[in-house]
């Protein structure tokens, strides 16, 4: 199932929470050779997670961590300002319309299928703030993922060849994507709304969003 999780939830939730930030550590700084930042407990964490940051998190039905990713508002700091502005030209992104997405993490032999999850509950996010897109940074591995999965962005700027190529993306969400992620995620819409909804309430969303960051 898919869990909607701000940084200051994550105590309810110790054991998914601990999972995330390993498998993190293992993707990015193990398989990827990224150059994060791993603690004593074996967890990768940068400033930006403690910024209150949305996580989205896939559980499997055993209640392990098959999946995250991140999310903050761009009027906030965000990577791809701070860090990646050379892939955008120099142009700052900064809109309450337009959220980064970050640390887009799959769990060791998570299939396809939880990462079309992950981008399903992305396109809630956008739905259920008012959210007319996404923008993150993405290396060639990921850019296969999104292609196969259905959820491919507008490519804004990208930098290097072959593995080694980084792009920034900018994702947008219609009902067409939702069909073909959901077929892709096998998660019915109804069911994926309800996930939703029971995290923030149905008619709730956009006011929890600015109870968490206002």
């Amino acid at each position: 199932m898919l869990r909607y999780l701000y940084a200051d939830q994550l105590k309810t939730r110790p054991d998914l929470a601990r999972a995330m930030f390993a498998d993190r550590a293992h993707q990015f700084k193990t398989r990827q050779g990224w150059d994060v930042t791993v603690d004593a407990d074996g967890a990768e964490r940068d400033s930006y997670d403690a910024m209150n940051p949305l996580y989205v998190i896939w559980e499997t039905p055993q209640g392990a961590h098959g999946g995250s990713m991140r999310f903050l508002p761009t009027t906030g700091a965000v990577m791809v300002n701070d860090h990646f502005g050379h892939l955008t030209g120099g142009v700052t992104i900064s809109s309450p319309l337009i959220w980064e997405c970050t640390r887009f993490c799959l769990a060791p032999g998570a299939g396809a299928h939880v990462a079309a999850a992950l981008m399903l509950a992305g396109g809630e996010i956008m739905q259920g703030f008012a959210i007319d897109h996404f923008v993150g940074v993405f290396d060639a591995r990921m850019e296969r993922i999104y292609r196969r999965i259905g959820a491919a962005p507008e490519v804004l700027g990208t930098e290097g060849e072959g593995r080694d190529r980084i792009s920034v993306g900018l994702w947008a969400f219609d009902r067409a994507s939702q069909a073909r992620v959901a077929a892709r995620a096998g998660i019915a819409p109804a069911l994926s709304r309800m996930w939703f909804d029971r995290a923030f309430g149905a008619d709730a969303a956009r006011g929890e969003y600015h109870a968490k960051t206002g």
